[in-house]
């Protein structure tokens, strides 16, 4: 690695949404600026003026900051800019661009070519040490493989490759981190640095993402928008964690790691050669670990918007409600539906459910017993054991006492522990709905 002072950027194009291949460039970018103790830059390509969008460079930055990549240099949401080396837009930089193209002009290495201006290649053959794909050979005697390549249009307006360059350049990069479908321009860009007669960055390409069928992700694929992480009930921290496993890997069977523990193990040696499969249930298992790994408090405070999007009130035992589902959830929105038993005792009992305690000749005498059970009971801590206790008083095995139970609570076959649902409904509501139940038996 050379010595100087570590310099990574991200520069996405205000197009459309934040896609999860740009947001994982843009975390390993980070996360090398940051293991290195460097600057990550932020900086917009915003030259194609027909398909730009405010909207989208807002979701530029709303997804960095919600991914909790903040950058040291770059324009921000609010308007302001940090750095000293800004335009951060491109598509305030023309006359910067313009000097570099004027040195290019100076020193022949350009060409007017029917209007356009086309850069003169070296012609030689070009070994580049990618620091992730190894050594790439590209061959650039033959002319015909390696046209000279335009770098300003007749209607004025530079390519990619030039502005790329020259704003690489400008802002000192030292290190760039993309997408290996730029592997092949990246001879173009160090002929560039070269004609400009300067080192250029040390350049490292990571995989692409693939769909778990093979293809290509595009942006219309499942879990391709950044964006729709946040409504659909993921933690930040999960993403973080799942884009970062994507392409690379800590070397063990590590998987679920917080971000501090990412950010001590991360190394470009880690990143994988070979393309990553997108498995959005592998996302989702991972944050449900994420989420697993919250404090009940923490967890309730994540999972609140969603309750309170979903129309329920927050009782003051709220907390204490979403805990006894945080085991069982992967992801936030599903904690509305898991919580919905204990806002009302008038809910709907699952047919199949309530018609498997009804072939249960016993269920409608144990629950009869139980409630009695229940009212007598002093100390209702003691409440979940008192149902095996009363199984057994009858001649039963608990689990011919503890599924009606359940039911009767909750409606449900599934959810909770019985311990923290008697908890959280307490002995009074827990009494009159097994009597609602024995009712339907």
């Amino acid at each position: 690695m050379n010595q100087s002072p570590v310099r990574t950027r991200f520069a996405p194009s205000p197009t459309g949404y934040l896609h999860v291949g740009g947001a994982r460039t843009a975390l390993f970018n980070w996360l090398f600026a940051k293991k290195h103790g460097g600057t990550f830059i932020l900086r917009v390509e915003d030259t194609d003026q027909e398909r730009n969008t405010e909207q989208a460079r807002l979701a530029i930055f709303e997804g960095m900051e919600w991914l909790g990549l903040d950058w040291q240099e770059g324009p921000h949401a609010d308007g302001t800019t940090t750095g000293e080396y800004g335009p951060y837009h491109q598509s305030q930089r023309d006359d910067i661009y313009d000097k570099w193209f004027d040195k290019l002009l100076q020193d022949g290495r350009v060409y007017e070519d029917d209007g356009a201006w086309r850069f003169r290649f070296d012609r030689k053959e070009m070994t580049i040490e990618d620091m992730i794909c190894g050594q790439v050979v590209i061959d650039y005697n033959n002319e015909s493989n390696t046209p000279d390549m335009v770098v300003k249009r007749s209607d004025g307006s530079y390519v990619f490759h030039f502005v790329n360059v020259v704003d690489d350049l400008e802002m000192k990069v030292s290190h760039v981190i993309r997408g290996e479908d730029h592997l092949m321009n990246t001879p173009k860009h160090i002929q560039l640095f070269e004609a400009f007669g300067v080192t250029p960055p040390l350049y490292g390409h990571i995989p692409l993402i693939l769909n778990m069928d093979g293809s290509k992700m595009s942006k219309r694929d499942t879990g391709a928008a950044l964006g729709e992480y946040s409504k659909d009930g993921f933690l930040s921290e999960a993403v973080f964690n799942f884009l970062t496993l994507l392409g690379w890997s800590p070397k063990d069977e590590s998987e679920v790691m917080p971000t501090a523990e990412i950010l001590s193990r991360f190394s470009l040696e880690g990143v994988n050669r070979s393309p990553s499969k997108f498995d959005a249930e592998k996302c989702a298992w991972i944050n449900q670990q994420h989420l697993m790994k919250l404090s009940a408090e923490d967890f309730a405070d994540a999972a609140k918007p969603y309750v309170q999007e979903a129309g329920l009130d927050i009782p003051e035992n709220y907390v204490a409600m979403a805990a006894s589902v945080q085991e069982k959830v992967r992801l936030l929105t599903d904690v509305p539906a898991a919580i919905t038993f204990y806002l009302t005792s008038e809910f709907d009992y699952d047919s199949a459910t309530l018609e498997k305690v009804r072939s249960n000749d016993s269920a409608k005498d144990l629950l009869s017993k139980l409630s009695q059970a229940f009212n007598d009971l002093e100390d209702w801590t003691q409440a979940k054991a008192l149902i095996g206790a009363t199984a057994k008083e009858n001649g039963a095995k608990p689990g011919q006492l503890m599924f009606p139970t359940r039911v009767a609570l909750s409606g449900q076959s599934g959810g909770p522990d019985l311990g923290d649902m008697l908890a959280v409904i307490g002995k009074k509501d827990s009494v009159s709905r097994i009597q609602r139940t024995i009712e339907q038996l």
